[in-house]
């Protein structure tokens, strides 16, 4: 018998695809994630947010004046639940005896002034809020919370008035411009020379001065 020869039929070749310019055009691939993987990573993005937040609650759009008087406000106003000191206190000055008093409410000052930087601050130093309301008459006494205010014939300048002003420069080389810094140096001397911004207030309606 006469061997026979297996002839290949050679298979059908798919056509590479093409652009109109000939050019092969690379075949894309088409990757759709599963659910249970596309849930993992939204509630990653969202855990990362909070844990965000919780640790450094002051970024992104909570740090704003608002923000940091609404958190001044609560503080103060559990200060002041837990005790105000500022009726009965007395504090020895000058020989005699200053017993310190309230002021009146001076409200919640608006974001971004001097009196809202001092709002904060006080929070901060743990003082009530009519701590608060003294430190407010005092200075609207002094200066009404002008940072330019300068006396002429002392050479008082500042929000608190010191004097001199250049005493101020112990907290800033902006002193005579910066009601931050005129805000931060003041609370310092009250504390230190008073105690409080009440005992200052009471002298100085006492005195004329504080």
């Amino acid at each position: 018998m006469g061997k026979h020869l297996a002839v290949a039929t050679p298979r059908a070749v798919r056509p590479v695809p093409t652009d109109r310019s000939g050019a092969r055009v690379r075949s894309r691939l088409h990757f759709s994630p599963s659910a249970p993987a596309l849930y993992a990573a939204v509630f990653a993005v969202v855990l990362g947010v909070l844990m965000v937040n919780a640790i450094d609650p002051s970024s992104g759009a909570a740090a704003s004046p608002m923000y940091s008087i609404n958190e001044a406000t609560r503080a103060l106003n559990s200060q002041s639940l837990m005790s105000d000191e500022s009726v009965s206190s007395a504090h020895e000055r000058d020989g005699f005896q200053t017993i310190a008093r309230l002021a009146p409410a001076a409200g919640i000052p608006d974001p971004g002034s001097a009196k809202a930087i001092a709002y904060v601050l006080v929070a901060k130093k743990g003082w009530s809020g009519s701590e608060y309301d003294c430190l407010v008459s005092l200075w609207d006494k002094e200066s009404h919370w002008n940072v330019n205010s300068h006396n002429s014939s002392s050479g008082a300048h500042g929000i608190p008035q010191a004097l001199p002003g250049s005493k101020m420069a112990s907290v800033g080389a902006d002193w005579a411009t910066n009601p931050r810094t005129q805000i931060i140096w003041g609370l310092g001397y009250v504390q230190g020379r008073y105690g409080t911004p009440c005992k200052a207030w009471a002298h100085s309606e006492d005195a004329g001065w504080y």
